[in-house]
């Protein structure tokens, strides 16, 4: 029996150092080796697990809020997540998203390790991204920012908890074309050496091949047999044979 307490002991401490406040924790990039971490109109986060499970109550609703960086200034925390729809994220800067509920970021199991990774998506919804009857579309950022985002809790009264903003978080951007510098000069000398090797060797192959093709054909001209034309006979006959009769003798 007394072991059994410790036991009990035990967990309960380990949930209890597990467990982070609301007001302290900081959303975060995943650090999980995932392919496309970041691009250009989504990014990944760690889900927050362990962070509201005993600060809300179960019924509450735990959202995600985007927010351009350089529109902090201007926040003040809505009563509702309905006043923050994605599409009017142009407007007012901020939108809220992946609503749920606490048991969802429940806090790991020691004792069950799980491989399943905790991640969220931010971004990665199309169809709804233009649909007003889907205020809470996860749509794709529309350029490169930086965003922060944070976590709030709701109740039918308002934001109950929330955490703290996360860093920047610049996506992935693309180079348009026209400032592309295709001068050689700005190449490397490996590059240039790598370059000239290259074409030398296209142009012996493209030589060879044409030395191929010259002595095959030229192979089976030479080696055709000439048919000669054969002299002709004329070949003399009569018709009625009719023969030289020997001259009479007088």
């Amino acid at each position: 029996m007394m072991f059994l307490s410790t036991v009990i002991l035990v967990g309960l401490a380990l949930r209890t150092v597990a467990a982070e406040v609301p007001s302290e924790y900081t959303p975060r990039l995943t650090s999980e080796n995932i392919g496309g971490r970041i691009t250009a109109s989504t990014f990944v986060l760690d889900q927050p697990r362990c962070v509201f499970n005993d600060a809300v109550n179960a019924t509450d609703e735990i959202w995600l809020l985007v927010a351009r960086s350089n529109a902090l200034n201007n926040f003040t925390l809505p009563r509702s997540p309905n006043e923050l729809p994605y599409q009017q994220f142009e407007k007012n800067s901020f939108y809220t998203t992946l609503n749920t509920i606490p048991a969802n970021y429940p806090c790991p199991d020691p004792a069950q390790p799980s491989n399943q990774l905790a991640i969220l998506r931010v971004g990665n919804e199309v169809k709804c991204a233009s649909d007003p009857t889907r205020p809470d579309c996860n749509g794709p950022l529309p350029g490169p920012g930086p965003y922060r985002v944070k976590f709030l809790a709701f109740n039918s009264e308002g934001v109950t908890a929330e955490t703290k903003w996360s860093s920047e978080i610049p996506l992935t951007q693309g180079k348009n074309p026209a400032t592309i510098d295709t001068w050689p000069g700005r190449r490397s000398a490996g590059m240039i050496v790598i370059t000239t090797i290259l074409s030398i060797l296209s142009a012996i192959l493209v030589a060879a091949l044409i030395a191929a093709l010259l002595y095959k054909y030229s192979d089976v001209c030479g080696s055709a047999d000439i048919v000669s034309v054969r002299d002709l006979t004329i070949t003399r006959y009569t018709t009625h044979h009719i023969y030289d009769q020997p001259a009479q003798k007088l």
